[in-house]
């Protein structure tokens, strides 16, 4: 609810879809500029961010070929808990985990999803999940509303006498898809809550960040989003 409500404006989230939420096009300012290069546009041409303006752009999984960032908030929230999305052709069902339904960027930043042609969204199944009972999710931006976000973490701890039994995870605004942190949830379970190992499992994620030379700045504010929002829950759970 918190990613849902930190989408977009009103007007907009009452015309929205779960479906086309997700279906958003991972995009920047030169995939709109016709009159520039965009490898999105027009593959093989070039991408034009990495060299030119890039502060929001990616700093995990992108490629020479793309460092745009995908927009959804929801998406986010979403594959920290493992949501399915499903969809029919006019040759039978089909589905997916959301963390398996965007491709990597590779070489063809033009194919995002793994949908196949002529393919409709019906329904994105959430699991149950006990952790999800201490869960939120915070959005980093550089406007109040209305605006895409410069970072974002969905996370869910299940803390039982200090120690992490089960967390989740996901980043927003840093790779072409809502980026499920698994290395830092590994890390977590089974250890101390306490914000040191936080910023332990946070730094272990994004050391594989590869910034370019104006979006730095988004693994610090991813790590200290990570450690904020974790102790929050963490503390919320010894209440």
């Amino acid at each position: 609810a918190q990613a849902v409500l930190a989408g977009a404006s009103g007007q907009l989230r009452t015309m929205a879809t779960v479906g086309g939420n997700l279906l958003q096009r991972t995009r920047c300012g030169y995939f709109t500029d016709i009159t520039r290069p965009c490898n999105k546009r027009e593959p093989g041409s070039g991408c034009p961010a990495i060299e030119g303006e890039h502060h929001n752009h990616a700093v995990l999984g992108a490629s020479e070929h793309c460092v745009a960032v995908h927009p959804s908030d929801m998406g986010v929230a979403l594959t920290a808990f493992d949501a399915v999305v499903s969809w029919r052709t006019a040759d039978g069902a089909d589905e997916a985990p959301l963390t398996d339904f965007y491709l990597p960027v590779g070489d063809t930043p033009h194919r995002e999803t793994v949908l196949p042609p002529g393919a409709l969204i019906t329904h994105v199944t959430l699991p149950p999940a006990r952790v999800a009972a201490r869960s939120r999710y915070r959005k980093v931006r550089e406007r109040a509303s209305y605006a895409f976000a410069i970072g974002s973490v969905a996370a869910a701890l299940e803390v039982d006498d200090g120690v992490i039994r089960d967390a989740r995870l996901a980043l927003g605004a840093v790779a072409s898809r809502p980026w499920r942190a698994r290395l830092a949830e590994r890390i977590l379970v089974g250890a101390p809550a306490t914000a040191e190992y936080f910023a332990v499992a946070a730094d272990a994620e994004l050391a594989a960040a590869r910034p370019l030379p104006h979006n730095g700045y988004k693994v610090t504010l991813l790590r200290n989003l990570v450690v904020a929002v974790l102790t929050e829950l963490a503390e919320e759970t010894s209440r």
